[in-house]
C-alpha cells in the first residue's frame, strides 16, 4: 500500500544540481505529477470495474510517479488528460496552474492494444466471478502483457517530450483506456 506524506527532499543542501536520474539506477526522471484530472466530457462511467480501475490509477499516479518534461522545469506538475480529434492530449501545467506544454499524441498506434485490452479485461472480470484461480491467473497474465505493451508504446511516443518511468507509464495507459470509453 502506498505511503502517504513521504518526503521527496533529501536532508541538507546539495552541492550539485538535481539530476534527471533519481539515483535508483533505472534512469527514471526525478520530477513528479502532483495532480491529475481527466476530461470529464469524454469519460463515461460505465460500470463499477471501470470506475475502480480509474480511481486506483488516479490515486496511485499521484502517490507514486516519475514524470519530467525533457525541456522544461522539474515540476511538480498538474496534468490534464483528454482525447481530442483522435489524439491523446496531455496539458502540463506548473503548480500555479500556468500552462507549460500541450502535448498531442496520435492514438492510431494504440487502437489495437486498447481494443484487445478491453476484450481481455471483460474476460478477466467475468472469470473472477465464475472461474478457477488457475484460469483467472492465465487471463491476468495476458492482461498484464497487453498493459505492458501499451505502457511501453506510450513511453516511446512521449520520449522526446516527457521522461517517465515504467510504473507511471502503466498508470497513464490505464487512464488512456478509461478515456476511450465513450457514450
Amino acid at each position: 500500500m502506498p505511503t502517504r506524506g513521504r518526503s521527496r527532499s533529501g536532508s541538507g543542501p546539495r552541492a550539485e544540481p538535481p539530476r534527471a536520474d533519481d539515483g535508483t539506477g533505472d534512469g527514471a526522471p526525478s520530477g513528479r505529477i502532483a495532480r491529475v484530472t481527466l476530461d470529464e466530457h469524454t469519460v463515461l462511467r460505465r460500470n463499477p470495474d471501470v470506475e475502480h480501475e480509474r480511481a486506483v490509477a488516479l490515486f496511485d499516479l499521484v502517490e507514486e510517479n516519475r514524470f519530467r518534461l525533457v525541456d522544461g522545469p522539474d515540476g511538480p506538475y498538474h496534468l490534464h488528460l483528454a482525447i481530442a480529434e483522435s489524439r491523446l492530449r496531455l496539458l502540463v501545467r506548473d503548480e500555479r496552474d500556468e500552462p507549460l506544454v500541450d502535448i498531442l499524441v496520435p492514438l492510431l498506434p494504440f487502437r489495437r492494444i486498447v481494443r484487445d485490452y478491453f476484450l481481455i479485461c471483460e474476460s478477466y472480470y467475468a472469470a473472477i466471478r465464475r472461474s478457477s484461480p488457475s484460469q483467472i491467473e492465465a487471463i491476468d497474465m495476458g492482461r498484464r502483457a497487453l498493459h505492458d505493451e501499451g505502457s511501453t508504446l506510450l513511453r516511446e511516443r512521449l520520449a522526446d517530450r516527457v521522461a517517465i518511468d515504467h510504473g507511471t507509464a502503466r498508470r497513464l495507459f490505464t487512464l488512456v483506456c478509461v478515456l476511450h470509453i465513450r457514450g
